[in-house]
């Protein structure tokens, strides 16, 4: 049997370029449901949104039949109370971009995609990563397939996916572990800094869990340099 398929906006970035901004007919067997489909052609379940088979909307398990017309949609922003996710091994950078506007954002270089998979479901986090068959698994229901490579954009990406914008909250988490920080008097931790940031700053936050120290110095005013790039590119 053959449907005939078409997707719309930035579904069109998982296509070959073949068949990017067009309409085209496959082939399926009679037991594949849309999903299978959908995901056949390289495009993840959290990725796609409202379908539309022969101008009806129809949930993903449905079961084709000869001649269909599908239009897929891409995944409407969903509304995340308190966002929190957990990133695939090569997302290292952004990962830590995402800890410095205080986003709560789990990060290990030697994930198992099993383990990946597992911890976002028990904890309920958004799982970013750029591997899509990572993102097929069934048990996944929050993720985002990142396009960018370059890991500035990869957040402004972030932002403007989950609408985030309002929930930045810079200074908040340790750039190294991710732990919430907490104030810290100047003189406890005196003896741990340089003359120059001493003579300079009063204003101080250590992590609880690796003990590292931050204070809003130049790394902080360039932070906030990449934040007013980042809305500039809405």
């Amino acid at each position: 049997m053959h449907a005939t398929f078409t997707f719309t906006d930035e579904l069109n970035d998982f296509l070959p370029h073949y068949r990017r901004g067009k309409s085209f007919s496959l082939e399926f067997a009679p037991h594949q449901n849309l999903k299978h489909m959908l995901e056949s052609l390289g495009v993840p379940h959290t990725e796609f949104g409202r379908l539309l088979v022969d101008r009806r909307p129809v949930d993903s398990g449905i079961l084709l039949w000869e001649g269909a017309q599908i239009i897929a949609y891409p995944a409407d922003s969903p509304l995340l109370e308190e966002a929190c996710f957990i990133l695939d091994n090569h997302l290292g950078q952004l990962a830590t971009y995402l800890r410095v506007l205080g986003f709560d954002s789990l990060y290990r270089n030697d994930y198992q995609d099993e383990e990946l998979a597992q911890v976002a479901v028990a904890q309920q986090r958004v799982l970013l990563t750029r591997d899509r068959r990572l993102l097929m698994r069934k048990v996944i229901r929050l993720g985002y397939c990142i396009h960018h490579s370059n890991p500035k954009k990869q957040v402004a990406e972030v932002l403007k996916r989950f609408k985030l914008f309002e929930q930045i909250k810079p200074f908040q988490r340790c750039l190294k572990c991710n732990t919430p920080l907490q104030p810290v008097p100047k003189q406890q931790i005196i003896d741990r800094l340089e003359p120059l940031t001493k003579k300079y700053y009063d204003e101080f936050r250590i992590c609880p869990a690796c003990d590292q120290i931050y204070w809003k110095g130049s790394h902080f005013e360039r932070m906030l340099q990449m934040i007013n790039e980042m809305y500039s590119q809405l």
